[in-house]
């Protein structure tokens, strides 16, 4: 019994380490990342569009385990997760670089013109991640709205006009910026700290009216504006209950990211 005990230990020790090594530690990033990619298959879906999905997961899967293989090769040390590191960085690079292969195949469209606009953004946030600054406000914001241009790119290629795909891309980024400012306040508020909700209803108001204001433009239909919406509804609720959980703080924006994307994709359809 003791040694199925330990075995059954040392499995789940395995296991773990597998997982601190291959997975992303931030939930936050997941949704970022799998909410573009689930608008733009949604809205335009192509063999290009599963592609290009396919490759902005593998290059979000692969941050991690390429960063802590870099830390240790900087340091000229060899650990055991190194390995591990190496292989899962092979793998899920692999996935990206297929996926973007297939997609100059098969592409009906320009998609490297959102990505390149996409460019600086992403360019601040790995700055800010080589220096371990990957949490700061201006990271966390330049990473989100750099993974969201991924719904733009998957548009542009399944042969959309490039302006209504740059349109989903606004809409996405103002929700992830109203979205980030009111994490941060809410963590704060869960940590038993102040956060002042003058700046974080400031903040909703400036998301839902850039999208309001590209709606009147013809931009994005009037469901978009609903959709970013539907942040600052939480915000006001939330911030005047008390506080809760950090976890439960990462399921509630989970669920509010994917009704953004089915609200938006209405507006679209």
């Amino acid at each position: 019994m003791a040694s199925l005990e330990g075995k059954a230990s040392a499995g789940t020790s395995v296991g773990q380490r597998i997982r601190s090594v291959a997975l992303p530690t931030e939930h936050g990033g997941w949704g970022f990342t799998l909410e573009p990619i689930l608008l733009g298959l949604l809205v335009a879906p192509s063999a290009s569009a599963w592609e290009i999905s396919a490759a902005a997961l593998g290059i979000f899967l692969a941050r991690r385990p390429i960063k802590i293989f870099s830390s240790d090769l900087v340091r000229r040390r060899w650990l055991p997760r190194s390995s591990m590191a190496l292989l899962f960085s092979v793998i899920f690079g692999g996935i990206a670089l297929a996926g973007l292969v297939g997609a100059f195949i098969t592409t009906q469209g320009p998609f490297l013109i959102p990505a390149l606009l996409a460019a600086p953004f992403a360019l601040v946030a790995l700055r800010a991640d080589a220096h371990s600054r990957n949490h700061a406000l201006l990271a966390e914001l330049s990473g989100a709205i750099a993974m969201s241009a991924t719904v733009a790119v998957i548009t542009v290629s399944s042969g959309w006009n490039l302006l209504p795909s740059l349109g989903l891309w606004l809409v996405l980024s103002a929700r992830d910026v109203a979205a980030i400012v009111l994490v941060r306040g809410q963590v704060r508020r869960s940590k038993g700290k102040t956060a002042d909700p003058r700046s974080i209803y400031l903040v909703q108001v400036g998301s839902i009216l850039t999208i309001a204001v590209a709606a009147a433009f013809g931009v994005v239909p009037w469901l978009s504006v609903l959709a970013v919406s539907l942040v600052g509804i939480v915000a006001v609720f939330s911030l005047n209950r008390p506080p809760i959980p950090a976890k439960t703080i990462g399921w509630t924006q989970m669920a509010l990211g994917l009704a953004v994307v089915l609200v938006t994709a209405a507006g679209f359809l």
